[in-house]
């Protein structure tokens, strides 16, 4: 076995290791290979120098985002229209920038923490719940494909609404840990598999409680327009007319049956200052019935000196009031880096609405009535800190995405699952709309209540209930995890600068 982790064979093993990850993910959701993924790099970083750990740590995040990112390459060859080998060595490219942060990650394991008391399992599992965390705010961050997110519908999802998604993926890779402890000194450990046992019947007591209860408000009819408009055809200009007709006879019989109707991101192919007057014409419609419209669509603003700022915003109309710009861009796809470089170079540089500005932090939420919900444009989702800071005043959580960028690839079935963890996270029920699926409706504990199907033109309905109280996650966010974890990480090393500095006195 001492054999098979060196060398090119241990790298490759590590790649087969982060791969497991994605298939613990949706739709797979295999939960157990992500406990196997972790107890397998453990094992690998064994006796490793911290350079040696960087580069097993790479393959280990080549893996991870070779499985499980690879869908870039369909936005890429059939959406951003660069040739088969062009978008795959793209793809290839970004999967190894991306395994940067598993190398850099652990390094830091293996240079600092992996010889300490309890370093193996302890701190690795605070290094591993440390690594996704700062991927996901450095250079504007990328929290995708996290450990914990395959335990929505495992005991762990009790944590959630305590510490969130970085807790889960803790106690995961502890576990993972511990395992691999366990085998490489053929010994069960009877403490820390104590420990990770009490974990884990922690998750199903927690389970057990209601964090949040329905308020005295009555549940509210949602309808979401799933178009479904060919992705291909949706920014051109001689279809304009065209979508704008097909919302409207949509959602002509919606109004007087629903106190919400939301259209997705971007379903207006044209800027809020074109569409004024159809806008004006549906706000009169849902004014009529008391109903609230949400829509996506693409906003400008142009000061005295005629500079212009573009937005990805989020519009309510009727009973609904409020104005939201998406804080957090995707690059290349709404923004392109080094832009006077990229642009003209290839198609995918210059894909419609790539040139959006990120809108400011503080912003309002949405309100519909007077219900207030808590925006999130797209990729936002999926960043846990930005959702817990609208809580919890936030009665509802609205995200609206175009997955189809994404086509029939895993990519919109994992962005749904992060949704569900959001709405777990928050103790709120969520509303899902997107342009081609999966728009949903996800209660509080993160189980979807209604949904659509992917690719198919369809109305989604359902009642979501307005939730009063509050998660400890939704109070603290992911600080006391992350406080616990650099506790473990720098507690060996200030013990012995304390007991240096008493010996020196």
């Amino acid at each position: 076995m001492k054999l098979v982790k060196q060398g090119w064979s241990g790298h490759l093993l590590a790649m087969l290791a982060g791969a497991l990850i994605s298939l613990s993910l949706a739709p797979f959701n295999l939960w157990p290979l992500g406990i196997a993924s972790t107890a397998i790099l453990v094992w690998l970083l064994t006796d490793l120098s911290a350079t040696q750990a960087a580069k097993r740590g790479w393959f280990y995040g080549f893996g991870l985002f070779g499985a499980g990112a690879s869908w870039v390459y369909v936005s890429i060859h059939i959406y951003g229209y660069a040739p088969a080998p062009l978008a795959a060595l793209l793809t290839l490219i970004f999967c190894a920038g991306l395994a940067i942060f598993s190398a850099v990650t652990f390094y830091g394991y293996a240079r600092w923490v992996r010889d300490q008391a309890s370093g193996q399992w302890l701190g690795f599992a605070a290094v591993f719940a440390l690594g996704e965390w700062w991927r996901s705010w450095f250079l504007t961050g990328f929290p995708w494909l996290y450990l914990g997110y395959g335990h929505i519908d495992t005991p762990l999802a009790g944590w959630a609404p305590v510490g969130g998604i970085y807790t889960l993926g803790f106690i995961v890779a502890l576990t993972g840990a511990i395992i691999s402890d366990s085998l490489q000194h053929k010994t069960l450990m009877p403490r820390k598999i104590l420990m990770v046992a009490a974990v884990w019947l922690g998750g199903l007591l927690l389970n057990t409680i209601n964090w949040t209860s329905p308020s005295d408000q009555p549940a509210v009819n949602v309808a979401m327009v799933q178009a479904n408009i060919a992705q291909q055809i949706k920014w051109r200009r001689d279809h304009y007319t065209a979508t704008l007709k097909l919302y409207n006879d949509i959602s002509s019989p919606l109004w007087a049956e629903n106190d919400i109707v939301i259209w997705p991101e971007a379903a207006i192919p044209g800027y809020y200052q074109q569409a004024k007057p159809f806008l004006s014409l549906m706000a009169d419609k849902a004014k009529q019935h008391n109903s609230s419209l949400i829509t996506g669509i693409p906003f400008f603003e142009q000061d005295d000196a005629g500079n212009q700022d573009r937005y990805n915003s989020m519009m309510a109309f009727g009973a609904g009031d409020g104005l939201y710009h998406k804080q957090r861009l995707v690059p290349f796809g709404e923004y392109v880096p080094l832009e006077n470089i990229l642009r003209g170079l290839i198609e995918f540089f210059d894909m419609p609405m790539s040139n959006f500005s990120a809108g400011i932090k503080g912003q309002t939420g949405i309100s519909a009535g007077d219900i207030t919900l808590a925006p999130f444009i797209c990729y936002e989702i999926v960043y846990p800190e930005l959702v817990s800071q609208w809580l919890p005043e936030a009665d509802l959580l609205i995200t609206i995405s175009n997955d189809a960028w994404f086509g029939r690839s895993i990519g919109p079935l994992q962005h749904l699952e992060m949704a569900q963890m959001r709405a777990l996270e928050s103790g709120r029920f969520l509303l899902r709309s997107t342009g081609s699926g999966v728009s949903a409706i996800i209660d509080q504990r993160g189980k979807i209540i209604v949904r659509g199907e992917q690719f198919t033109q369809e109305v989604i309905k359902g009642e979501a209930l307005i939730l009063q109280g509050a998660t400890p996650f939704s109070l603290t966010g992911s600080w006391p995890v992350l406080g616990l974890c650099l506790v473990i990480v720098l507690a060996p090393t200030i013990s012995r600068a304390i007991t240096a500095a008493k010996t020196t006195s």
